[in-house]
């Protein structure tokens, strides 16, 4: 009983966490001219929305404020651009991993401390080069 209940919350919780994938640059707020426009805009279409009949279905209208508000957003603040992360696996880590392969080989055949102490430095070299 008490794991289909934590089942159904994680699925519960995940789906709202996910997003539609619209993020805005909401920094643009930050300008008084884009502040402006943007409040006018809401302020417009939320006029326009007074003049619908109450007796309308309650999620319509729920979803023309979602709708007025996601437009009124993209027109005046525009979508935030994700940052392109460059690549950090590249050829150079390959071939400290190819190092660390045949020094880890090396001490396979013979556990010497010369063997350990090559081990360990190609291992810490590696792991300094990816901190970078």
């Amino acid at each position: 009983m008490v794991s289909k209940f934590r089942e159904k919350f994680v699925l519960s919780k995940q789906a709202a966490q996910k997003c539609d994938g619209e993020r805005f640059n909401l920094r643009k707020l930050n300008e008084l001219q884009v502040r402006k426009q943007y409040q006018i805009q809401i302020t417009n279409r939320f006029a326009g929305l007074e003049n619908l009949s109450d007796c309308e279905d309650i999620d319509r209208a729920w979803e023309n404020i979602q709708k007025n508000n996601k437009t009124s957003a993209k027109e005046s603040l525009g979508l935030h651009e994700l940052k392109q992360h460059k690549p950090w696996f590249f050829e150079e880590c390959l071939g400290f991993l190819d190092q660390g392969k045949q020094a880890q080989m090396q001490w396979l055949q013979d556990q010497s401390q010369i063997n350990v102490d090559n081990l360990n430095n190609v291992r810490r070299e590696a792991s300094r080069h990816v901190r970078k």
